[in-house]
């Protein structure tokens, strides 16, 4: 078995997708089904940021060194 056919066999399918979309509102009920999923946008969007900002924060912190990554400026020293 090749690697591209596992990973067909471990793709969801609509079958799968309708089953979990039926659990959910099971559990859940369907008022709170958006609610969860914009209190989910919310947590990625947030998640996103503050990626972003840590790369922005890393990148200063090399340009302080002189461009150079905090490994290889302790190299040079």
């Amino acid at each position: 078995m090749t690697l591209l056919h596992q990973a067909d066999s471990m793709a969801i399918g609509s079958l799968e997708l309708g089953i979990l979309v039926l659990i959910a509102i099971f559990l859940f009920g369907a008022n709170r089904i958006p609610q969860l999923a914009r209190s989910m946008g919310q947590a990625k969007g947030e998640f996103q940021q503050g990626l972003r900002e840590a790369s922005e924060i890393a990148a200063i912190e090399d340009m302080d060194r002189g461009g150079f990554t905090e490994e290889v400026a302790s190299e040079q020293e």
